[in-house]
């Protein structure tokens, strides 16, 4: 893996058909989580299109629906595939998901990309915003 790229955990760490949320830069959340699928991983930040500062999990490392087919908005309900992020059912139709590449090394996951902060650069962001008023 090149140098600077963050590895989040090893393959085996997350069970097949679950997911699992990660704060990589520390924040005191999980600000992305990654689902598994056999050996196929998908990661997404972990904020609604709906409403951003809204998580997706319903408890820690749970943010898919009853069945496992669909990643599941704990506070709207929405239903996105886990493939591509895309929402299929809820206030969000039609919208996505922001993904988070992810690679796979031997038998570990890694950030395949620099990853930028979430929910307190956007909080900054907006006293900022409001500062200027």
């Amino acid at each position: 893996m090149e140098p600077g790229k963050h590895a989040l955990c090893r393959l085996e760490e997350i069970p097949d058909g679950h997911s699992r949320g990660f704060d990589p830069l520390c924040e005191g959340r999980d600000t992305m989580f990654v689902v598994r699928r056999g050996a196929r991983v998908f990661g997404y930040r972990n904020a609604c299109p709906h409403f951003d500062f809204a998580r997706m999990a319903w408890k820690k490392d749970e943010f898919l629906n009853t069945d496992r087919s669909l990643i599941m908005c704990s506070a709207h309900g929405a239903l996105f595939q886990i493939e591509d992020g895309t929402c299929v059912e809820g206030p969000c139709v039609g919208d996505r998901l922001t993904p988070v590449a992810l690679a796979t090394q031997g038998d570990e996951i890694w950030l395949r990309d620099e990853f930028s902060p979430g929910l307190r650069l956007t909080l900054e962001r907006q006293a900022r915003a409001q500062s200027r008023k």
